[in-house]
């Protein structure tokens, strides 16, 4: 048996995959096994080396294994690797807090650590419910999200999930939250606009929050809509008193070619969360930044505090990891370089369109996405971009789609000659599917 097949044999043995039918896995799936990763590749055990289409699930902006990350990180297990935040503190998590302000839209001076996308939410969400409980508004208990919304895995943030298959198992135990229609749907920008107006005029006593993913809702299929929405929610919250939550943890730190979503628009939240990115795909590590007037509403009678956290609250390994991202940021000026790779996806995704069966294509900054129109059912589940998925894999390239959505999320700093055949590949495979369906 060779050290692949060993590996895939323990992996299908004992291994419970993430947003994976497992029967079908055990059964079908000859898995990629991944050996070692650099750049905007990683290489399978067996020498194959594939492009990371999607930057590991969005998390590796700078590519894998950036050498100034390793380094820091390296120099920070030499001196600490963990210490609570419980009455304790330490130079890394101090220093990346205001390193964090000092990037963050405006307002924003007050961070929680956390542990990732999920947890950055949640935190929001239980800030937003204890400062109404406590601060003379009880009865706001309730939360305003996006069709086709994705925010996270706890049963929390569940709540404000609007990808049905994600939220129904857990239906019946959820808090209260209201869906609005989406404005990447089309041309729907104000039918959901006035839908938002709507439900927060008539129901401003009882809502918490609204919550939205700034620009792109990533897992809804790369739904992708003007900052103009983004200005108006925060208007209507002011008008109301209601919070405004954006949880940048996809569309922060560079990703839709400015540092933050938001500053598309020109707009600062009440609560902003960010991970993936955050620490450059090296360290499980999050955090939700808050303005003054939240984290004072939890002064005073120590009942008023915030009993929550995290066992790795601001770990100084991730601590220094995150700070050292942001230094090549600003050093390396990454977000400014998007700009040239972004005119290449979109140029790329320009020629897609005119392919039959291509329904409709996208992109902001670092990101293109098209739908695929091949079959009858939509939505997460279904099947015609994994046929695409298997057509780039054969081609030397990791592109998991959402369901018939095929996309390309690669790292922020992908060099050019790599972007270029990851592109070629994208058109490559979606040619070749759109053939074998008989449409070209």
């Amino acid at each position: 048996m060779s050290d692949r097949e060993r590996i895939v044999a323990l992996d299908k043995a004992r291994v419970w995959h993430p947003y994976t039918p497992m029967e079908a896995y055990r059964a079908e799936v000859d898995p990629i096994v991944v050996a070692s990763a650099s750049g905007a590749r990683f290489v399978d055990v067996d020498g194959t080396s594939y492009l990371d289409g999607n930057a590991s699930w969005w998390v590796s902006t700078l590519g894998h294994n950036h050498p100034r990350l390793v380094a820091a990180l390296k120099a920070q297990a030499d001196r600490l690797c963990h210490v609570s935040l419980a009455g304790v503190t330490h130079a890394g998590a101090a220093e990346l807090a205001e390193d964090l302000c000092r990037v963050a839209p405006s307002g924003l001076e007050h961070v929680f650590f956390s542990d990732d996308g999920s947890t950055a939410v949640e935190v929001a969400m239980k800030l937003c419910l204890q400062y109404w409980a406590q601060n003379g508004r009880p009865a706001r208990r309730r939360f305003v999200a996006l069709d086709g919304a994705f925010h996270g895995e706890t049963l929390g943030v569940t709540a404000l999930g609007g990808v049905e298959v994600f939220r129904r198992p857990f239906a019946g135990v959820l808090l209260e939250c209201v869906h609005v229609p989406s404005p990447g749907d089309g041309s729907a920008y104000e039918r959901a606009f006035l839908a938002l107006e709507r439900v927060v005029r008539e129901g401003a006593d009882e809502i918490a929050a609204v919550v939205l993913e700034p620009l792109v809702q990533g897992a809804a299929g790369m739904r992708i809509y003007d900052p103009a929405y983004l200005r108006a929610a925060r208007r209507l919250c002011d008008a109301h008193d209601v919070f405004l939550v954006l949880d940048e943890v996809f569309t922060g730190y560079g990703r839709t070619g400015a540092m933050w979503a938001a500053d598309h628009a020109g707009v600062s939240p009440d609560l902003l969360c960010t991970a993936k990115g955050f620490s450059g795909g090296m360290l499980p590590m999050a955090a939700t930044l808050a303005t003054p007037r939240i984290f004072d509403g939890f002064l005073g009678d120590p009942e008023r505090a915030f009993y929550y956290g995290h066992s790795f609250c601001g770990n100084p390994l991730g601590a220094a990891v995150a700070r050292e991202v942001l230094r090549v940021f600003e050093e390396e000026k990454v977000v400014a370089g998007t700009a040239p790779r972004a005119r290449r996806i979109a140029a790329a995704l320009g020629a897609l369109a005119e392919l039959p069966g291509v329904a409709r294509v996208r992109h902001l900054g670092m990101i293109g996405a098209l739908d695929l129109a091949l079959e009858g059912a939509d939505g997460y589940l279904a099947r015609a971009g994994w046929r695409v998925y298997e057509e780039a894999r054969r081609r030397g390239a990791y592109l998991r789609p959402l369901g018939n959505v095929v996309y390309v999320a690669p790292p922020l700093v992908i060099p050019e000659p790599d972007l270029e055949a990851l592109l070629a590949i994208l058109a490559e495979s979606v040619t070749a599917v759109v053939r074998e369906a008989g449409l070209a």
